[in-house]
């Protein structure tokens, strides 16, 4: 990304009451790679970052104690957007792991094509060629 060293500066942060699940989910479903996973002695899931092209998402455990997570109790599902090169593959990808697709590839008056999918928690991700540039 322009301007910012290649590192993202912006970073969805989601909470799972299964953590382990959603990382499960979103590394062998939506193909996002694992760049670290910490969890407590118990197994529980501390903090995890995963990537996917120039950008990542946090997410861990729920109810896990802690500032963040008391601040996030009650919060609703969230919507994160994704670019991705080849919408319909990775669509395919998504499909046979099982995702529950809201939307097919749709081409978008925009000129984005675009995908819906919820995660096992309820979190709605698009993917899509969307990607606007970012001044640096």
């Amino acid at each position: 990304m322009a301007g910012i060293g290649g590192r993202p500066s912006v970073f969805p942060t989601l909470l799972y009451t299964d953590a382990k699940a959603a990382i499960r989910q979103l590394t062998e479903a939506f193909g996002f790679t694992e760049l670290s996973v910490y969890e407590t002695e118990d197994g529980t899931v501390m903090h995890a970052e995963l990537v996917q092209g120039q950008g990542a998402v946090m997410l861990g455990s729920k109810g896990r104690g802690g500032l963040f997570d008391t601040a996030m109790r009650g919060a609703g599902p969230a919507g994160v957007y994704v670019v991705v090169d080849d919408v319909d593959s990775h669509h395919q990808r998504a499909v046979a792991h099982g995702a529950e697709i809201l939307m097919p590839p749709t081409d978008q008056d925009y000129g984005s094509r675009d995908y819906m999918a919820r995660d096992v928690e309820g979190n709605v991700w698009s993917f899509g060629t969307y990607a606007p540039e970012i001044g640096g």
